[in-house]
């Protein structure tokens, strides 16, 4: 398999999560379970994750591994912000606090930190290219992804972004699933937010007590999900769910995704990040080719700078010059 194949599995299986995601998301797994009783057929079309991953991956394709936070403000100041003529329709707070201060004329990184959104999953969910673009080297993955993360995030929202972008560099290296969480864990500090999540979603996959779905879907929320707290894009959250989607799918894109959207909360995120690290250990063919067909250029609804681009295309691009 080589590092064209993986990119288009990788950014496929994002684009397939975050679609079959979208009806769950923010819906308590005891809904997902009334509705659908197992979400598996893609219903509709996907949400600003695959658009910003759309977006992350031409600032890489334009600048590579010289990429700075200056770079990523001044594209959303000559592309983003020009066409927003009203409010940004399904973006995420940390995107929407970026924008307005972009046009309060700060620049990063008091763009990430003036806002009070700065631990959202906004960077967590378009990762994957960063991790795409540094195929094995997850070091590197997460030193990219921060200049991104600086524009719109801080402290645990470019935490998951590093922890996200490093665990597909290791899956496009060639890792397991297994090693993917580690690689993730070894970016990011051992006492923050994010890593804890992850080490206790780690747990409650390794305790025997919690065999079937429903109870294992139950220990995780128990384990990693902030008590009530209305809103669900948050970073640690959201990664910890995903990363154990991946463990609890045995790096399968289907099983994997399919049972991160069963999580709720952030459903659409959680299975594109599930998605996004299952597809580049399996290649364009391990996404299911029921969910592949229904993935179509995106509308740019959210973006509309990318609007009419595929995620093939844009995968074909990134592992170009791989």
């Amino acid at each position: 398999m080589n590092f064209r194949d993986k990119a288009r599995g990788c950014l496929l299986g994002l684009a397939a999560g975050d679609a079959l995601g979208a009806p769950a998301e923010n819906l308590p797994p005891s809904e997902i379970r009334r509705r659908w009783g197992r979400l598996t057929e893609i219903e509709g079309g996907g949400t600003d994750d695959t658009e910003y991953a759309i977006f992350a991956a031409s600032l890489l394709v334009r600048h590579g591994h010289e990429l700075t936070s200056t770079d990523v403000a001044a594209a959303y100041r000559r592309e983003v912000i020009p066409r927003v003529a009203g409010p940004m329709r399904g973006a995420g707070f940390s995107e929407l606090g970026t924008v307005e201060a972009l046009r309060r004329g700060l620049e990063p990184p008091l763009t990430g930190l003036v806002h009070s959104h700065g631990w959202s999953d906004g960077l967590a969910m378009r990762a994957a290219p960063y991790g795409i673009f540094c195929p094995g080297d997850p070091a590197e993955a997460a030193r990219l992804v921060e200049q991104d993360g600086l524009v719109s995030a801080s402290g645990e929202g470019i935490l998951g972004g590093r922890a996200v972008a490093a665990a597909v560099a290791a899956a496009m290296g060639g890792a397991s699933a297994e090693d993917a969480v580690r690689a993730a864990l070894a970016v990011i500090p051992a006492d923050s937010w994010t890593a804890r999540n992850v080490v206790r979603a780690c747990a409650v996959l390794g305790n025997p007590g919690a065999a079937d779905a429903d109870g294992l879907v139950e220990a995780l929320h128990e384990a990693v999900v902030v008590k009530h707290y209305p809103w669900t894009d948050v970073a640690p959250e959201a990664v910890a769910l995903a990363l154990a989607a991946v463990l609890a799918g045995g790096g399968d894109v289907e099983a994997s995704v399919t049972f991160g959207v069963s999580l709720g909360r952030d459903a659409d995120t959680i299975g594109a990040i599930a998605g996004a690290v299952t597809g580049a250990m399996r290649g364009e063919r391990g996404v299911p080719e029921r969910w592949a067909a229904r993935i179509g250029p995106v509308t740019g609804k959210c973006l509309p700078v990318v609007a009419g681009k595929h995620v093939l295309d844009v995968a074909d691009e990134l592992a170009g010059g791989l």
